[in-house]
């Protein structure tokens, strides 16, 4: 099957915007770097990736006859919160399970940004004490059950829209989009930079990428600081993907790089580098990173770029993903 084959549910403004960050790249003095926004990518409670995602599984769960959506995310999850507002959008219910992956100290972590936003649009929140990890969840599992026994028709999706048969897609898309996008702006992307959590944005990027057959690498910036784990969800979702949409040929191993470093030792705690990355970020071009998957991807590229690792005649693609909510969890890190 071909990508367009798959039916798709109109969530986005149509193509996230490129733009270069030219006071970013003078000051580096490296590599240009533009950035994708995906942060900008819809009207729909401020939009991000899993929005992308979203517009290939909602067709799914309205075949399947589905009225209540089942997700699952920390507590500060950019994805719960897209979850809520595609439901809202379809007119479908929305239970998060919020579980508590990250011991961050702010007073108001479960109270302000993601979150609220979910409570907003009339999701039904859970809140449950568990740790980080990007598998499948008995909570999660739990509360697909109840919603059976109230007499719904649950429609699961998991962590990140990730470990799901269609999960690839809404990043594959976007890899043809960069293409369309590169066509009119003059300009070839030979590097894109992109953080890598539950896998399925940098898998359907190789995906997508795979299938155009011109030489770039996907460079992903681990921020679970579980890295062997995400190496191996994007792997294989990346190679489920290109075989989903007839890319035609196996991925090699050197297309999937998935780069440790600026992490910290925990999911969801930012440290120096994250912090510096998001100031810098913000003074020298007014654009806002979030401290869970930007910051440290943002953080990542200003390394490789200052170390030459990504070389000076690169033009550099930033995928934003969206996340900054969950600034308002984490004021304590900007004092």
């Amino acid at each position: 099957m071909s990508l367009d084959s798959f039916p798709r549910y109109p969530l986005l403004f149509g193509p996230s915007p490129v733009h270069p960050l030219d006071r970013l790249s003078d000051h580096l003095g490296g590599a240009r770097i533009w950035a994708k926004r995906e942060d900008c990518n819809s009207g729909l409670a401020f939009g991000g990736n899993k929005t992308r995602k979203l517009e290939y599984l909602i067709p799914d769960a309205l075949a399947q006859g589905a009225d209540t959506l089942v997700s699952i995310g920390g507590v500060q999850s950019n994805h719960t919160r897209q979850v809520a507002a595609a439901a809202a959008k379809v007119g479908m219910r929305a239970v998060l399970v919020q579980e508590s992956w990250v011991d961050w100290p702010d007073a108001v972590n479960d109270k302000v940004g993601n979150i609220l936003l979910s409570r907003i649009m009339g999701a039904e929140i859970r809140m449950v004490e568990a740790g980080f990890g990007i598998g499948f969840k008995e909570s999660w599992q739990q509360a697909i059950e109840d919603v059976r026994a109230g007499g719904g028709t649950p429609y699961a999706i998991p962590a990140g829209a990730s470990d799901h048969p269609l999960g690839g897609l809404g990043f594959a898309e976007w890899a043809y989009e960069v293409q369309r996008q590169e066509q009119e702006l003059g300009v070839f992307f030979d590097t894109i930079v992109v953080g890598s959590g539950t896998g399925s944005t940098q898998a359907g990027m190789i995906a997508g990428f795979a299938g155009q057959d011109r030489p770039r690498r996907v460079i992903g910036i681990d921020i679970t600081a579980t890295l062997a784990e995400t190496q191996a969800q994007v792997a294989k979702i990346a190679r489920a993907t290109a075989e989903l949409i007839g890319v035609g040929r196996d991925l090699r191993d050197d297309e999937i790089i998935v780069l440790d470093g600026w992490v910290g030792d925990r999911y969801g705690i930012p440290i120096p580098s994250t912090v510096d990355a998001i100031r810098l970020t913000g003074r020298l071009e007014g654009v806002i990173l979030d401290p869970v998957y930007e910051g440290k991807s943002m953080a990542g590229l200003i390394d490789l770029i200052r170390n030459g690792e990504i070389p000076k005649d690169s033009h550099v693609l930033y995928a934003h993903l969206g996340g900054q909510p969950a600034l308002n969890a984490y004021s304590g890190a900007f004092h």
